[in-house]
Order: structure tokens, then C-alpha cells, then sequence
């Protein structure tokens, strides 16, 4: 199932799913990420930002609230429910943040912005350079860009613990090519300069960030049972089946265990570049 889907079909379907269920404690574990955005944001004075892979919102609305009174924000992401959610909590917030649905490569804008970023949301074009391409046409001159990427699976034991806990006990998922879509797709930075440049960015520097992210050990179970491809596989097991491995994952987790909180460290890029 998992390697027959389209970006457009996972992003509408069970990781869309994923992200609405645990919107709350999504937004909790990648906090320090959406404070350096907003810091970023007031850092450069942008008015008109636009926020790539805004997924259900968080970023896009902090970043609303910074530049009040004096521009907005535009939130963009491949998938419809989010964005549907995106739309209802700026409204509920009283928060001035646009949103648009569709992919990175084809998606139009009422006028340019000043700013561009993305928290975790540029790994997963299937047209990479088309892509940043087409970001770069919304951006007036010289505009800049900070986004936020992952580094290797290595540097994220956390992330891919899951897989490693569970290789054993559930069905072989398929390899994960380096350049594919996903998650760690921008880890090798010279990738990400040449793919910056081929779409006509200039001054690319791409920086370590490691953060501190944490969440509640109650709010662990609901992580297992719905983030990354184990998630997707688990939701499809028997209940007795789905219940052992949830026994191996918590095993397999608890060195992240601290008290009644989750931690782990981050290891990402900060990429800055220039439309």
C-alpha cells in the first residue's frame, strides 16, 4: 500500500490522518521550529510570507499573529483536509492567515510575498526544482527563504526508531531511496544547494539546527499508532497483533523516556537562501 501511493494520495489520506488526529501534540513536539521561523520572519521585517507545507496551520497562524497590522501570511500544503483545518483554527484564533491547497509546482498567489519558509514541508516534491521554481516566481527580488529540513536518518535515532524496533515483526516496507520524496530527502546538503540553484536561488547556506523536542509520555501510544509508515502498517493489524508490536515499540522507546515526558534532539538544517 504504502509504495503505490502518490505524495497527492498519502497527503489526502492516512498521513493527512495522522497529522489531523495528533494536530495538538504535533504542534507541541515541533515548537522550536515554528519559534524560529516567526524569529526569522521579524528578523528580515517581511510582510507577506508565505508558508510552504503549512500543514494544519500552527506556523502559518504564529506567523500571522508577528506580522498583524502590517501584512499577513499564506499558508500552502498538498493536502486538502489540513488545510481545511488550517482555515478553521485561523478562524477560531481571529488570526489574519490565508491558505491554499495544491502542490508546491502549480499554485498561485493573490500578489508576491517578501519571505518564503517551511517547516518540514520541501522534502516531499515530486519536482523538487519545478517546485522551488515556482515558489521563487511568488517572491519579489532578492526575497529570502529559511526552512527547516532533516538531516540523516542517522542523526535521528528517534525517527526511525520505529522501523528499527519493528523490522522483525511486520511486513518488509519497502527501501527508501535517497532522493525519493520523504522525510529525509533533503539530508545531503549539496543536493539541496544544486536543487536550490537549478530553480534559480542564489546565496544557499544550509546550517545545523538541533532542537529539543518533547511531549507527553501519555500522548506516546498515539504517536506509535499513527506517525510514519509503521503508523500506517499498525492501523491495518488485528487488535492482538497491533498490541504486541505497540509492547516492542514502547521497549524500543523508552530510552527516550525521561519522567512522564518524551525528549529527543532534532538534527536538521536551517537552509537560507535568496529568489
Amino acid at each position: 500500500m504504502i509504495e503505490t501511493m502518490t505524495q497527492a494520495q498519502l497527503w489526502n489520506g492516512p498521513a493527512a490522518d495522522a497529522w489531523l488526529t495528533m494536530q495538538s501534540t504535533l504542534d507541541q513536539l515541533f515548537e522550536p521550529f515554528e519559534t524560529a521561523m516567526v524569529d526569522a520572519v521579524t528578523e528580515v521585517g517581511a510582510r507577506h510570507v508565505l508558508d510552504i507545507g503549512c500543514g494544519t496551520g500552527a506556523t502559518t497562524i504564529a506567523i500571522g499573529r508577528a506580522v498583524a497590522g502590517r501584512g499577513h501570511a499564506t499558508g500552502a500544503d498538498l493536502s486538502v483536509p489540513m488545510i481545511d483545518l488550517a482555515k478553521q483554527r485561523a478562524g477560531l484564533c481571529g488570526v489574519d492567515a490565508r491558505f491554499i491547497a495544491g502542490d508546491a509546482s502549480r499554485i498561485t498567489a493573490d500578489a508576491p510575498f517578501d519571505m518564503a519558509v517551511s517547516r518540514f514541508g520541501i522534502m516531499f516534491f515530486d519536482e523538487p526544482v519545478a517546485a522551488f521554481a515556482r515558489i521563487r516566481a511568488m517572491l519579489l527580488p532578492d526575497a529570502p527563504l529559511t526552512a527547516f529540513a532533516w538531516r540523516s536518518p542517522g542523526e535521528n535515532p528517534f525517527m526511525t526508531c520505529a522501523e528499527r524496533a519493528t523490522a522483525e515483526m511486520l511486513p518488509p516496507l519497502p527501501p527508501q531511496q535517497a532522493d525519493a520524496p520523504g522525510q529525509f530527502a533533503f539530508a545531503d546538503p549539496d543536493r539541496v544547494r544544486a536543487i536550490l540553484a537549478d530553480a534559480g536561488w542564489s546565496h544557499a547556506v544550509l546550517t545545523p539546527f538541533d532542537a529539543e523536542c518533547t511531549m507527553p509520555l501519555a500522548a506516546l501510544d498515539a504517536y506509535l499508532l499513527h506517525m510514519g509508515r509503521v503508523g500506517i502498517v499498525l492501523r491495518q493489524l488485528d487488535d492482538a497483533s497491533r498490541a504486541a508490536v505497540l509492547a516492542q515499540l514502547r521497549d524500543a522507546f523508552a530510552s527516550f523516556v525521561d519522567g512522564d515526558c518524551v525528549s529527543f534532539t532534532a538534527a536538521c538544517w536551517r537552509i537560507d537562501a535568496r529568489a
